[in-house]
């Protein structure tokens, strides 16, 4: 996989764009049993002799807002991006750039200053153009809106200027080189938003994709209708709605059922057995950027002891708890980061299963029994893992108090705003996430100067440089033990047979329906 900024000077042409791929795990509703009765049966027309096809998508993850700059929900760009919001460029299944609102992108040869072309035909869905200085409105509403995410007003943090040029060059200044700013720009982060509907994104949307959003009802459904004046490649289905189903097994019988024609991520891996008839169904499986972790709060004196948090790694028997919570699905990792990312390595042996060395060293720490709040976030392989972990804590004499805690709502205010808690389990499925670490504010209140610099250095590196640099980042956090890392979360995406365009790795936030096609 390519390195996150390319080489200089950086000049790409237009290429057709292909497949689909919190910050955190994506925000849950309650369980709807019932296909909403203004959708349409999947795979039908829209209206009666509308001649155009639907998709009906089963979900467990709601949008708590259509706005993807307000919430670190992981849903919003699973349902947008791509889909209705586009950016200036990019990610393809492969993990590579590629241009989108952007033809192409220059930047100068002290990396400082990024020059993009926009492409003249791309106009928002009320037909008003994408211009630069519609761009740079997004950027710095990023930059100076209180009401924006704070990982996005972090990732833009490093932006000293944004100049529009003309209509079609946008030009971006930033205070250091940063070989993750142009990546993040493919992501929520890179989101073009048309300003006139800035006051309104919450409940309505205004981009410039293939699909516009037509109905939002909260708990039960998103319907999108394909934009017919879209400016680029035209969508296969003229309406996809997106159905918030809570439960797994009322998912998998919707599934079952001919209610959905697909299911976005099986939320039950031993329900696969189910899907096994290829005349109706075709299983994708491949990996996703969801590392399941166990959060460690730094700010708990006793946490903040490495001895503490080695010793509750090697409490942990990994590869059993992937077996016994996700149906043997699933990578076992030992650090940050996930077999898509550039500068992946197998580090699930670092600090490995021992029982024995691990109430050594909590005794040695002065803690050989030890009580600490588990709240997991209320989702199906966080909670199934949290009963798993409790079960091998206690068995070096910790206690963990497992309370399952609400999501998104709860969750967000209380562990990740708060961090109001000692342990906690939820998947972070954004790209290349490990910068979180070298965040004191970030949830889990972690700050370690030397790691700091080693995130900072491969940042600001030469893109020949970044990987190695990153590598070296992700073993010290590994070893340093500043948090839990369980498994990846598998890509798991059953769809009815003849449904087509679904890679196996889910390499972005998107769950992109703009290449997938029915027969």
């Amino acid at each position: 996989m390519a390195p996150s900024a390319p080489q200089d000077p950086v000049r790409f042409s237009r290429r057709s764009l292909p497949l689909v791929a919190g910050i955190i795990a994506a925000a849950t509703a309650s369980a709807c049993s019932a296909r909403p009765s203004e959708s349409p049966a999947p795979g039908q027309t829209s209206a009666p002799g509308a001649g155009g096809r639907t998709l009906v998508i089963g979900a467990t993850a709601e949008p708590p807002t259509l706005d993807p700059t307000a919430s670190p929900a992981a849903a919003i760009p699973q349902a947008l991006l791509y889909n209705v919001y586009e950016t200036l460029l990019r990610v393809d299944a492969e993990g590579a750039l590629r241009p989108l609102l952007a033809q192409r992108w220059d930047l100068t040869p002290d990396r400082l200053t990024y020059t993009f072309t926009l492409n003249p035909a791309a106009h928002f869905s009320d037909g008003s153009p994408v211009t630069a200085e519609a761009v740079a409105q997004n950027i710095d509403r990023i930059r100076t809106d209180p009401g924006i995410a704070s990982r996005l007003k972090g990732v833009m943090a490093v932006v000293e200027e944004v100049t529009a040029v003309d209509a079609g060059t946008l030009q971006v200044r930033l205070a250091r080189p940063s070989n993750l700013w142009l990546y993040e720009m493919s992501s929520t982060p890179g989101v073009v938003i048309n300003p006139a509907g800035f006051g309104g994104a919450a409940s309505a949307t205004a981009g410039s994709g293939p699909f516009t959003v037509t109905r939002w009802t909260p708990g039960d459904a998103i319907v999108m209708a394909r934009n017919e004046n879209y400016w680029g490649t035209p969508a296969n289905f003229d309406e996809v709605t997106i159905r918030y189903i809570l439960d797994a097994n009322a998912l998998n019988a919707a599934m079952l059922s001919g209610q959905i024609d697909v299911i976005a991520n099986l939320q039950a891996p031993d329900a696969l057995p189910q899907f096994a008839d290829p005349a109706r169904f075709t299983v994708v499986e491949g990996t996703t950027n969801g590392e399941v972790v166990l959060g460690v709060n730094n700010a708990n004196p006793v946490l903040a002891d490495p001895r503490v948090r080695k010793a509750l790694t090697m409490a942990i028997e990994k590869r059993a708890l992937v077996d016994t919570v996700w149906a043997g699905k699933g990578t076992v990792i030992g650090t940050m980061s996930v077999p898509t990312d550039p500068y992946y390595e197998d580090l699930s042996g670092l600090h490995a299963y021992d029982p024995d060395a691990a109430r050594a060293l909590l005794a040695e720490a002065g803690h050989p029994a030890l009580t600490l709040r588990l709240r997991p976030a209320a989702l199906p392989y966080a909670t199934r893992a949290a009963q798993f972990v409790a079960s091998q804590l206690a068995a070096v004499g910790v206690t963990a108090q497992v309370e399952e805690v609400q999501f998104p709502a709860r969750w967000i205010e209380t562990v990740y705003g708060n961090a109001d808690y000692d342990l906690t389990i939820v998947s972070h499925v954004e790209a290349r996430d490990l910068i979180t670490f070298a965040n004191p504010d970030y949830y889990w209140r972690y700050a370690n100067p030397e790691f700091d610099a080693l995130v900072r250095a491969a940042d600001e590196a030469d893109p020949a440089d970044y990987v190695d640099g990153m590598r070296a980042a992700a073993r010290f956090l590994g070893e340093d033990a500043a948090a839990i890392w369980l498994f990846v979360l598998p890509n798991l995406v059953i769809t009815r047979a003849g449904i087509t365009g679904v890679p196996p790795n889910a390499t972005t936030l998107s769950f992109d329906v703009t290449t997938m096609a029915s027969a």
